[in-house]
């Protein structure tokens, strides 16, 4: 047998221990250590440097806490992407795989939301999923409503992103139903994982909530004595996702540098308030490659989440065009631009600038809105560039289609705002467009393909680059679950050639480099049959 082939062979059987030799140069392996002690023969060498290659299955990555507490088989969760983009295809097929999605809620109705809830309790059953809540900053009473609904169907996992403080309806959600078992044990049905980049952010969700409005919730009668005195003993968020550089919302923040500090930031809360079930930590932005998945757990990831990849799988929300562009881009083809839910903040998110115009011209709008008071301020040029290629129409009539959809949301404070206050109203209009390019994204409108609004990370130029030559490259051949599985994998084999190299033993590179696989030849390799 070729000797780089039995080698290969070797690694490959993650869950096997075994030993490696090297002799001047030339490798070989055995499964038993007695095999490799030299004979009481003085005449006989010495069979080399010996190095222990430890058994590593995918089942074995991450942190066991955050596994159990969420039924699953791996450390892995398909991250929530806006508008349905992260379907319920691609949460039942994460479920079904021994892993966790979360459903992309995010600027669905309520009507969807709910229409999603009931599709995958019933279709789920007990396998894990969730749904996102992302912050409302304009409108409180959509956050208010959803988790409403959340609680109406018992939805009892969420993850909660962009949110810039604690609010009284994601306290809500957290506390409501909390009490104490039979072995007076604490138990809160409702859990969070929470996905954030910022460290005064992190902080709030390790804490418990905030009693400003524990007593907000009590005194509105939503929440009973009970679930307020007990409240104080448990955190916001019991997992907690660092966010590094990823597509959408993102600070662009290093994950070398991140990740370190909201470990460190758990093991300081878990100190100062004992809490009796320990926190846990995952990454996410930039996991996209064998080797980035086993940096991750090397540093203690209890967990990886990837989000910009997955909207390049067969089962993301969006159209083929889109998928068509994503397997294309290269690290370097994302920008940063406006985001439509906050963008009289400056809020920005990551999106793909390879074949489309909407980074420019969302700039364009922001920088617009900031120098002038009204939409009549600004230069007739310009006035008539953003009414004949932005809007495609003249800006009243946009605002009338404006306002239209805020009447339809039930949201009149802000049209009532926007009729005495000609800035806001620009405002409005402006996230208008914004916001129907994701949708036109999504929906892949033909006249709207340089104005699509896609979010993505450089996650996907190093998968991309990953997966180039196999079969893999094709967005036609991206099943999300599939990528999981060969990330995981691969994620063993990095770690094991780890241990190998720390032991001085460097293999060449055709042994340890690892290519996607079909998951029908993938399973037995995890499974462990030959």
């Amino acid at each position: 047998m070729d000797n780089t082939y039995a080698l290969k062979k070797i690694l490959m059987q993650l869950a096997t221990p075994a030993y490696i030799i090297e002799t001047k140069g030339q490798f070989s392996c055995s499964f038993k250590e007695e095999t490799l002690l030299p004979l009481p023969d003085k005449k006989r060498s010495s069979p080399g440097k010996i190095a222990f290659l430890p058994g590593i299955g995918l089942e074995n990555l991450g942190d066991k806490t955050f596994k159990k507490r969420h039924g699953l088989r791996y450390p892995y969760v398909a991250g929530a992407m806006a508008n349905g983009i992260s379907s319920a295809q691609m949460v039942k097929a994460m479920a079904e795989n021994g892993m966790m999605g979360f459903l992309g809620a995010g600027g669905l109705s309520l009507d969807r939301i709910e229409a999603n809830i009931i599709d995958l309790k019933q279709s789920l059953g007990d396998k894990p999923f969730g749904f996102n809540l992302i912050h409302s900053l304009g409108d409180p009473d959509h956050e208010m409503n959803t988790v409403k609904l959340y609680l109406k169907h018992q939805v009892r996992l969420i993850s909660a992103a962009a949110f810039m403080r604690m609010t009284l309806p994601l306290v809500y959600y957290r506390v409501k139903g909390i009490f104490r078992d039979q072995n007076n044990e604490i138990i809160a049905p409702n859990n969070i994982i929470a996905k954030v980049s910022r460290i005064e952010i992190a902080r709030q969700f390790f804490a418990p909530p905030p009693e400003k409005l524990i007593s907000q919730l009590l005194k509105s009668g939503l929440i009973t004595q009970n679930e307020a005195d007990l409240s104080g003993q448990i955190p916001m968020a019991q997992d907690l996702t660092a966010e590094a550089d990823s597509g959408g919302h993102t600070d662009n923040r290093p994950a070398l540098a991140l990740f370190p500090t909201m470990i460190a930031l758990k093991n300081e809360f878990m100190e100062t308030y004992q809490y009796k079930t320990p926190l846990c930590v995952g990454m996410a932005g930039g996991v996209a490659t064998p080797e980035s998945a086993s940096a991750a757990f090397g540093m203690g990831a209890a967990y990886i989440l990837t989000g910009s990849i997955n909207q390049s799988c067969v089962e993301a929300g969006i159209c083929q065009e889109v998928k068509q562009l994503l397997c294309q881009a290269e690290q370097a083809d994302v920008a940063m631009a406006p985001a439509a839910d906050m963008f009289e903040i400056g809020a920005r998110v990551q999106v793909l600038k390879r074949g489309t115009l909407f980074p420019i011209r969302a700039e364009k709008l922001y920088q617009y809105y900031k120098a002038h008071s009204s939409f009549e301020e600004i230069n007739e040029k310009s006035r008539k560039e953003i009414e004949e290629k932005f809007l495609l129409t003249g800006f009243e009539n946009a605002w009338v289609s404006t306002q239209h959809f805020f009447e339809n949301q039930g949201n009149t404070k802000e049209i009532q705002r926007a009729l005495s206050d000609p800035k806001h109203k620009m405002a409005l209009v402006f996230r208008s467009y914004l916001g129907q390019s994701s949708r036109w994204a999504i929906d892949g409108v033909p006249q709207r393909k340089m104005d699509y609004q896609i979010w993505c990370g450089p996650s996907i130029g190093a998968f991309n680059q990953w997966v180039k030559g196999s079969f893999l490259e094709s967005h036609e051949n991206r099943k999300t679950a599939e990528v999981a599985l060969n990330l995981l994998f691969g994620a063993c084999l990095c770690t094991r050639v780890s241990f190998l190299r720390a032991q001085g033993i460097e293999l060449p590179l055709e042994v340890t480099s690892f290519e996607p696989m079909e998951k029908r030849e993938l399973l037995p390799l995890i499974q462990g049959v030959d």
